[in-house]
């Protein structure tokens, strides 16, 4: 924002040097010039926004300031301008439409230009709804329909505005209107209906869309979960029959099977005569062992 806005602020600058700054009869020209160099040379944005503000205040208070006097709406235009930067630069973007309308009294009697960059300002920053009531009603001031930016302010809205918004039935009521015929040609007329129609499509688009999107999502939550619990429920049974068998097996009968096998693989020699009878003994024991952990929770498996 800040290096697009300075940019235009520098054409303005040499453009407005030429017919307000030049005339040594301009009282108030200085502190256009003052405010110019704090903004784009200081960059110190608290002096402009206050230089500007001190010189709106003393512009305001001129006698010099005649409506046939074309100097006076110039600089006061000027002034406003280097002010909406200031207060954009020091983020304060929020308050620049009220700050505005405190300098002009009425959104009606705001120029062109500075309608213009409103717009682009609030819809830089996401904001468009700040500048729709604003905008629709200075479009409906007769007087401004004789301004050279009248039609510019009106394509602003149209295509920044109300399309984007969704507003679509505002956008036809606005061609179809006093607005909509001093603004645009024939030709811009039909292309606006166009992108009307295109609007309206999308918008038919996401609202079908979203109601099958959300039962996706739903469903494929519902399988997640009757999965989640089958396996739980597994689990637990598993874990549940395990449990009861260890719980019910002596340890006296675990321990002479260790005990037994200790032997038979440390002590006993296998190839001896008097090992046979031992090997019978621990075959026995570990085989009564096995089938009372165990034998229960497979007899259930293969009956269900």
């Amino acid at each position: 924002m800040r290096s697009s806005s300075s940019v235009s602020l520098a054409g303005g600058r040499g453009s407005a040097s030429g017919r307000l700054i030049s005339p040594p009869a301009c009282p108030f020209a200085a502190q256009v010039d003052a405010a110019l160099e704090c903004l784009m040379v200081k960059k110190d944005f608290e002096a402009a926004l206050d230089t500007c503000e001190k010189g709106l205040e003393s512009l305001g208070s001129s006698v010099e300031q005649e409506e046939s006097c074309f100097k006076y709406a110039e600089l006061k235009a000027a002034l406003t301008i280097v002010g909406i930067q200031a207060l954009a630069e020091l983020n304060q973007w929020r308050g620049v439409l009220s700050w505005v309308l405190q300098q002009y009294g009425e959104t009606e009697k705001i120029p062109a230009k500075i309608i213009q960059m409103c717009i682009l300002l609030y819809v830089k920053v996401g904001e468009r709804a700040v500048m729709k009531d604003a905008v629709c009603d200075w479009l409906h001031c007769s007087s401004n329909m004789s301004q050279s930016g009248f039609t510019t302010v009106a394509e602003l809205y149209f295509l920044h505005i109300l399309v984007p918004m969704g507003h679509t039935t505002e956008a036809l009521e606005m061609l179809e209107s006093d607005v909509g015929r001093v603004a645009f040609s024939d030709e811009q007329r039909q292309t606006a209906y166009s992108l009307v129609d295109i609007q309206n499509e999308k918008n038919a688009a996401s609202s079908n869309s979203n109601p099958e999107s959300v039962a996706t999502s739903a469903s494929k939550q519902d399988k997640s979960t009757q999965r989640l619990n089958s396996l739980m429920r597994l689990l637990y049974r598993g874990f549940s029959v395990a449990s009861v068998r260890i719980r019910s097996i002596s340890l006296r009968r675990v321990f002479l099977a260790l005990m037994l096998l200790y032997l038979l693989l440390v002590r006993i020699d296998p190839a001896l005569p008097s090992a046979f009878p031992w090997l019978l003994r621990l075959h026995g024991l570990l085989q009564q062992t096995w089938n009372t952990m165990f034998g229960p929770y497979y007899k259930a498996n293969n009956r269900s």
